[in-house]
């Protein structure tokens, strides 16, 4: 048998050669065909996302057009005026379900005998929960401390803290405590009761330091 390749071709099966060329091309083909289909398909995605891109740009034109339109026809002297009805409604909300009798029998239980309240300053916070500051006049800070655990212990009083602490020229600690206030049930439903028929401006004011001139006497001070 000779081995020797004397004739012009360079192999000896060209079958096999024409089997992995023409599977090389089918490869190629099939390649070729996937890049195209996977191209047009972004190009039509990218058709359908500008034409989005333009309604959205359209539909926000025409929202901040009747916006525009909407602030420019909104009566300014209106809203002013709804917004002060609304505060003077909250507030007379407010004095109903708040009741200083309770407030003070609390402070006349639970008050230590070095220990005087010389102001109360109620508010509503955005929560619509009572916020009080009051400020005392102690001996010393374990009186204002006995104070303290003493409303505490009322379950009226929550989150109780002291601000503000200063000796004055007598010797006596002056502290702002801060605590919010939640009136026991009855206590409301008295307060409700008592002001549904109390004018406007019957609202209780801050009790004053009971030494200040014509200050009335808040039955709290020990």
């Amino acid at each position: 048998m000779i081995t020797t390749n004397l004739s012009t071709r360079p192999f000896y099966n060209t079958r096999a050669v024409t089997l992995w060329v023409s599977l090389l091309a089918v490869l190629v083909a099939l390649a070729t065909l996937f890049n195209v289909i996977r191209m047009a398909r972004y190009a039509q995605s990218d058709s359908t996302l500008a034409q989005q891109a333009s309604r959205d740009t359209e539909q926000a034109g025409a929202l901040r057009a009747d916006a525009a339109r909407l602030r420019s026809s909104v009566d300014t002297g209106q809203v002013e005026r709804i917004s002060a009805e609304a505060r003077l409604a909250n507030d007379l909300i407010d004095r109903r379900v708040f009741s200083w009798t309770e407030l003070f029998n609390q402070f006349e239980q639970t008050l230590p005998p070095e220990v005087r309240v010389t102001a109360v300053r109620p508010s509503v916070d955005r929560d619509g929960r009572i916020q009080l500051q009051i400020a005392v006049i102690a001996r010393g800070v374990d009186d204002v401390n006995q104070f303290m655990e003493n409303l505490e212990q009322t379950g009226s009083f929550r989150e109780l803290l002291s601000r503000q602490e200063q000796v004055n020229d007598e010797d006596q600690l002056e502290a702002i405590l801060e605590s919010f206030y939640s009136p026991p049930r009855g206590a409301v439903a008295a307060a409700g009761d008592a002001g549904a028929n109390a004018p406007p401006d019957a609202a209780p004011q801050p009790v004053p330091a009971p030494g200040d001139a014509g200050a009335p006497a808040s039955g709290v001070a020990r």
